[in-house]
């Protein structure tokens, strides 16, 4: 079932939060010794959460539209009594003593969460192969990945161990995953989700936002995730925009669809690039005007973003130190603080944080930081300008979300370059800070693709409406595949 039809079912009392929690514990239990999709279950927290839920169902209580619902949430969301490692060894053990404010609004939704989801190591790659615990697999063939670095959260809804979960998107990492795994993936307005709590990769970048099997129920978790929040000096004080009326509304005719054309054609998978075009005429059949349009700067986003992004990083990062939590290592009661600090961050970082470290290190050093950082972000408003104008001339945006299927695990370890152009098309939207959605356009060889939708800052329900609405007809046309179980479990 979907994540709507659950709560649904469970509203109605024909199935109860702890029969769909114990049935996701159970799915856990079956198939995520190969998966590989959770570093913590929270069994009795999901229990007890859920049996609080029934009885007050029992008693009455009027609750929201996702009660009852199971849900997976990435690790690098702190949750009161659950660790938060980030992927990482240097916060091995770490149980913070505070919620995320989208943890605490998932809580007051009395959604049930699961427990913790694997991820590349503080949301820094495009495979969940840069986690200190292990890869992740994807769950459509396990010899792959699935996408980073919310890989955890995508692999757990695609092998329906959940039907719902939490992704954060610093370049692409929810709506890239959500292409390779077969899923809906949101990357919502920056600053229209609170960041409290999220701990930080890159904080001119970084959002949260739903993984789903469909729109509508990615409608219905951002709708419960979005929002003001005090806490955040970065959240936007404006209405959330009303995503779940869109998602429903399917009538797209007279929209204006923009093509852009540095984001698709040469060079991206054949397969991947006739999915993309059959649902543009999908589009086109449901009334939508369709335009080409160009984005010339979008070219140079890919460079700016990884001086933007690791300089970042360089500075959030700074504050794992060994002396107030978290790994400590090489104290032998001799050494001196730098000594410690030095030994504890060679040991607890991976080899993937070290390299954007060092690289944003030096992006801000002095006599650098004009000629890199400074310039990047130059390039950074001439893309958000491109947007503008774009959006002159169209009402969304389209491109394929990623250039390729799933790859195999090990493909692109060595070579990093040609892992960070897997989010080639994605990154365009954070740097400018827009919504983006990520959904399925189809099978590629046996492995899904996926088209990407953007839209002007705040508009998100502008995704939901066109999201909607090419869901539907595609589904109409020829069912719908990706709903069924992963052929790999």
């Amino acid at each position: 079932m979907t994540a709507a039809e659950t709560a649904a079912a469970i509203a109605a009392g024909e199935l109860s939060a702890q029969d769909a929690t114990l049935a996701a514990l159970d799915r856990i239990a079956k198939v995520d010794e190969a998966v590989h999709a959770f570093l913590h279950v929270d069994a009795e927290g999901a229990l007890a959460a859920a049996r609080a839920i029934d009885a007050r169902r029992a008693a009455g209580e009027k609750l929201g539209p996702l009660a009852g619902v199971p849900l997976a949430l990435k690790d690098v969301l702190t949750a009161r009594g659950m660790p938060t490692t980030c992927g990482s060894r240097i916060l091995e053990g770490w149980r913070p003593p505070y919620d995320a404010t989208v943890v605490s609004r998932l809580r007051a939704a009395d959604v049930v969460i699961l427990g913790k989801v694997n991820m590349d190591e503080f949301a820094m790659g495009s495979s969940t192969e840069n986690s200190a615990y292990g890869p992740t697999r994807n769950p459509w063939d396990l010899t792959r990945i699935p996408g980073g670095s919310s890989g955890g959260s995508a692999a757990a809804v695609a092998a329906f161990e959940a039907p719902l979960s939490i992704g954060t998107d610093t370049g692409g990492s929810i709506r890239q995953p959500a292409a390779v795994c077969g899923l809906v993936g949101v990357k919502p307005t920056y600053g229209g989700v609170s960041r409290y709590g999220l701990v930080a990769f890159s904080s001119s970048l970084d959002q949260a936002g739903p993984l789903a099997r469909t729109v509508g129920d990615a409608a219905l978790l951002h709708a419960a995730i979005a929002g003001h929040d005090p806490l955040d000096s970065t959240s936007v004080d404006l209405p959330v925009p009303p995503v779940v009326e869109a998602a429903a509304r399917r009538d797209i005719r007279g929209l204006r669809v923009g093509v852009v054309r540095e984001l698709s054609g040469e060079g991206y998978d054949p397969g991947v690039q006739a999915a993309f075009d059959a649902a543009v005429q999908e589009l086109a059949g449901l009334g939508a005007e369709v335009v080409e349009v160009s984005c010339p700067h979008f070219t140079y986003a890919l460079a700016a973003y990884y001086l933007i992004a690791p300089s970042e990083c360089s500075s959030n990062l700074a504050r794992f130190d060994a002396m107030r939590f978290g790994l400590r290592a090489g104290d032998d009661g001799r050494a001196g603080a730098e000594e410690v600090m030095s030994h504890t961050r060679d040991v607890g970082f991976g080899a993937e944080v070290k390299r954007r470290v060092m690289l944003g290190t030096y992006a801000l050093s002095s006599g650098y930081y004009d000629a890199y950082y400074g310039q990047a972000q130059k390039v950074r408003t001439l893309i958000s300008r491109d947007f503008a104008a774009a959006y002159e001339k169209a009402d969304v945006l389209v491109s394929p979300t990623t250039p390729t299927p799933a790859f195999p695990l090990g493909d692109k370890v060595d070579d990093p370059v040609s892992m960070y152009l897997s989010d080639l098309c994605t990154i365009p939207s954070n740097l400018a800070g827009g919504p983006a959605m990520s959904l399925p356009a189809g099978l590629v060889g046996g492995l899904p693709a996926g088209i990407q939708i953007m839209a002007p800052a705040f508009a998100d329900d502008r995704l939901y409406l066109v999201g909607g609405a090419l869901e539907a007809a595609l589904e109409a046309r020829r069912g719908h595949p990706l709903l069924d179980e992963a052929p790999a479990l």
